[in-house]
């Protein structure tokens, strides 16, 4: 005899439950106010019910755990995020860089995505992620890019990003942990970092460069400039494409 099929586990596959007091959208609106307020260690199902004035039980009638409660606040910030259209092969790039531009902004906004992003299961399924992968495929369909490569210039984008926007979340994090502004952080580090540096002429010489200007000015011109030249790499993949 065959084995009883086993549902897909996430949350994406379930019924939704509807005409309901506490409902799928309260609880993920609350659970991102509750990341964004305190970080991914303060979420669970005991604390979120609490800010909800409501038992975990409550919860599991809408969300059955942990894991698909992190599937839905992923989705819904996703939902941030804006991609440019692309009417002709012309505008392709600016469109592909400002999508860029709003996923980094999102991930900046949200720190606690870039440690759940790894662990996420069925992502891909919920409705916003699916609008933005969409949407930025047809950037690089008008791009010019074949059918069978679309998908690999959109995740080396994405890759891109995530992996520079992460870091960047992970540094503001400690920041704020501080109690201190980037630019106070920055001024307190420089003397270490002198010293840290003297032997080392090149850094030395980095270092010199930067000072005095705006760290954030400084990790948006570092992000354009990497985007700008995975850009050029898949602008020249177009070419050959064209020239083929």
């Amino acid at each position: 005899m065959r084995a009883e099929q086993q549902p897909i586990p996430s949350v994406w596959t379930r019924p939704r439950r509807q005409r309901e007091y506490l409902t799928r959208e309260r609880i993920v609106t609350e659970a991102v106010q509750l990341l964004d307020a305190e970080g991914i260690e303060a979420l669970s199902m005991r604390s979120l019910g609490n800010r909800l004035n409501a038992g975990a039980t409550s919860l599991y009638r809408h969300v059955a755990n942990k894991d698909e409660l992190i599937e839905l606040v992923v989705d819904e910030v996703y939902g941030e995020l804006h991609v440019p259209v692309a009417q002709d092969q012309s505008q392709w790039r600016a469109a592909a860089a400002g999508a860029a531009g709003s996923l980094r902004a999102m991930v900046l906004q949200h720190p606690w995505i870039a440690s759940v992003l790894g662990q996420v299961g069925l992502s891909h399924l919920g409705p916003n992620v699916m609008q933005m992968s969409d949407q930025m495929l047809a950037v690089f369909e008008t791009a010019g890019f074949p059918s069978s490569e679309t998908d690999k210039a959109m995740s080396t984008v994405i890759a891109y990003v995530i992996g520079v926007a992460t870091s960047e979340a992970a540094y503001l994090s400690m920041i704020a942990r501080s109690g201190s502004t980037e630019r106070e952080w920055v001024d307190s580090l420089g003397p270490a970092l002198e010293e840290a540096a003297r032997d080392h002429p090149r850094l030395m010489e980095g270092h010199a460069a930067q000072r005095g200007k705006d760290p954030h000015q400084v990790r948006s011109d570092t992000f354009d400039y990497g985007l700008q030249r995975t850009l050029d790499g898949l602008e020249a993949r177009l070419a050959h494409h064209r020239g083929a």
